[in-house]
């Protein structure tokens, strides 16, 4: 590392040995290095005194406007570690900010699951152009509902990543206000980050995962394919006018007995708030016996149907543990909801993370729930003031990024003293350490044909982030369901690390809102890959536990794999599922062929046609709407069903309309 000044503005130079130096320089009226201090930047000026502290360690010191400026460095293996404070001042700085020079065709990605920053719907905006790369994107790096995975990371072209360490909010300007700058700004009276430096992307990716997890495995069952439904009613009448006289909540009934007509397969069902009593169904953490009768015995036949029951959360609480929360002081002040008594967890405080952990989640473990989707983590509820403090003293600012990591490790604290291994946690917020706790949960993405183009990218930018164990809201989260997108959104769903179907508009695809309301189509696309993701829970699973001992993610951008091949940076719709499966999802409407790129040095055979092609070309293949194009590395061990014959079977199996009345006729309750 170097340092350049005189009088003019500071430069560092830090020598990169896998790729272009990294250059921090001045720009126009702009430092390379600056601190905000009284509502005024200062930018650093002249050359240093450098002082050796020990033999990797040195001190770099400048003595700016009365002020002293300390750069304290680390240098390790393929890594430095940087330290930035003011000394000799009463005030502290705010906020500190880098400048760095990008080569001209630098690609960054990492950061952040939206597409672009701003209100969430301009993701899956119309017309949106921007894909994996964040080259001309600026990133707020500060929590946002409800896509709302978030790290300080990023990952460039040039063989380096950066990444923020702490959790006060920043932001990231990869060259859009000035194209011939990086622009980094975080917040907080240090400023405290890391360089590494590798031979390739796939190792900072790796070792970022590691240093900030190793992720949770989620148990077997996690992997196979999901239902759920928004709402849950349990009427006196099943959607075709049958009486219900199942035991337990009759949407829920009819999902299980309908998919099992089907041969659809489930491994997990969950249920959304409401499921307690109260304005907001979420009282209290109690079941609500008239939406959900025998609930616990409900979970039992789900049970011997090999089917793991998951429930929503958040987290706050609501009813009389509400009023006992803020008594004892357990709270942090909030946005409420209307009309309902509700406190918001201060998860600083470890009473209070003990207290609600035996109220909470873990009180729901004891019942046989084995998995819970954590919500309204992610600054719905949130205040932000650097004025109120946690527990601990931190003030709400700095607490804000890191209350999704507490949420879910409040959460695995609860539950697995109780259920061992055998749970899963899926928060919709994560920041840096969160992955260790928990899988992700992409939730409320919306659900045009961008929608699912938001969800592929999205998939992508979390792995590199360190969040393996990732799914959507197959379909999107729609106000009106948009068929094209839900159909090629199921095949995207099964090729990817995790597969949860829903919520349909709370509906089955055997009694839509729309014509035809018995989606026969859908139906038969449903059975096709929820039978294929079974077919692939074991490969699915080999991965995740991959991902937690080496850090590479389950689904992977093609450039983790393939860095030397620039179609691996360009196509961002063609993604690795593990070693062996290049899976190149289509999210277009009307597209019904598809140019993949395969890449050099290997063998690929089209799963729809067993046709091989030698790698190093691109080539095009059918797409109608039922089918996302797959291909297998030659030589794999992974064993898949026939893919045509699958689909004509899922056809002719899905071409009957059964009434609920002679499925329950096959039940035998035990009310």
């Amino acid at each position: 590392m170097s340092s350049v000044g005189s009088d003019s503005y500071t430069e560092l130079q830090i020598l990169n040995p896998y790729g272009s130096e990294l250059k921090f320089a001045a720009s126009g009226n702009s430092g390379a290095i600056g601190y905000q201090l009284d509502n005024t930047i200062f930018w650093i000026k002249g050359t240093p005194e450098i002082n050796s502290v020990s033999s990797t360690e040195k001190d770099y010191q400048w003595e700016n406007d009365g002020k002293e400026i300390i750069l304290h460095v680390v240098e390790k293996e393929k890594e430095i570690e940087l330290t930035l404070k003011l000394e000799g001042s009463e005030s502290q700085p705010s906020a500190w900010i880098l400048n760095l020079t990008p080569d001209s065709d630098e690609y960054f990605t990492g950061a952040f699951e939206r597409v672009v920053d701003g209100k969430q719907t301009e993701s899956w905006a119309e017309g949106i152009a921007t894909g994996l790369n964040l080259r001309g994107e600026k990133v707020d790096v500060k929590l946002k509902p409800t896509v709302s995975a978030y790290a300080p990371f990023y990952i460039s072209s040039g063989n380096y990543s950066f990444f923020a360490r702490g959790t006060w909010p920043g932001v990231i300007d990869f060259c859009k206000t000035n194209s011939d700058l990086v622009t980094i700004s975080f917040e907080g009276p240090e400023f405290a980050f890391s360089l590494m430096m590798d031979e390739n992307p796939a190792e900072l990716v790796k070792r970022h995962a590691l240093e900030t997890g190793p992720s949770f495995v989620p148990p077997r069952w996690v992997f196979g394919p999901w239902r759920w439904r928004d709402e849950h009613v349990n009427r006196s009448k099943y959607v075709d006018g049958s009486t219900v006289d199942a035991p337990y909540n009759s949407e829920l009934v009819e999902d299980v007995l309908m998919m099992d007509a089907y041969d659809i397969p489930m491994t997990a069902y969950w249920i959304d708030r409401p499921w307690g009593p109260g304005v907001r169904g979420f009282d209290d953490y109690l079941i609500d016996e008239e939406r959900l009768p025998q609930f616990e015995e409900m979970i039992q036949w789900l049970n011997k149907k090999e089917i793991e029951v998951m429930l929503w959360i958040g987290p706050f609480v609501m009813g009389d543990m509400a009023d006992e929360a803020k008594e004892r002081g357990f709270n942090l002040e909030s946005k409420q909801w209307k009309n309902s008594r509700q406190v918001l967890m201060d998860f600083t405080n470890e009473e209070a993370v003990k207290w609600w952990g035996e109220n909470g989640p873990g009180k729901l473990a004891k019942m046989g729930v084995k998995g819970f989707k954590l919500d309204r983590a992610d600054g719905e509820k949130l205040t932000d003031s650097l004025h109120l403090k946690t527990s601990i003293g931190r003030t709400y600012r700095e607490n804000f990024n890191d209350y999704p990591r507490q949420y879910v490790k409040a959460t695995y604290e609860a539950v697995k003293p109780i259920l061992g291994d055998d749970f899963v946690l899926f928060p919709r917020a994560q920041y840096t350490g969160s992955a260790k706790y928990g899988a992700m949960w992409a939730g409320d993405t919306g659900n045009p044909q961008e929608g699912l183009r938001a969800a592929i990218i999205g998939m992508q930018r979390c792995a590199v982030m360190g969040y393996p164990n990732w799914g959507s809201d197959t379909g999107g989260y729609p106000k009106r369901m948009e068929r094209e997108a839900t159909m090629r959104w199921m095949g995207f769903s099964c090729f990817s690390p995790i597969m949860e179907v829903g919520p349909t508009n709370n509906l089955g695809f055997w009694a839509m809102d729309y014509e035809p309301s018995f989606d026969h189509e859908l139906l038969a696309i449903w059975r096709f890959y929820s039978k294929l993701r079974m077919s692939l829970i074991d490969y699915v699973y080999n991965y995740s536990k991959i991902a937690s001992e080496t850090g590479m993610p389950i689904a992977r951008p093609m450039f983790l794999e393939y860095p030397n091949q620039p179609e691996s940076w360009n196509d961002w719709t063609t993604y690795m599922l593990g070693d062996d499966l290049l899976v190149s999802a289509v999210w277009e409407n009307g597209q019904t062929k598809k140019l993949v790129y395969l890449p050099t040095g290997e063998t690929w055979v089209d799963l729809w046609t067993n046709q091989e092609f030698e790698g190093g070309q691109s080539v095009e293949v059918d797409a109608p709407l039922y089918q996302i194009p797959i291909f297998l590395r030659k030589g794999s061990k992974l064993k898949l069903p026939n893919f045509n014959t699958l689909y004509q079977e899922s056809v002719e199996m899905t071409s009957k309309e059964y009434k609920m009345s002679g499925l329950e006729a096959r039940e035998e309750w035990t009310n």
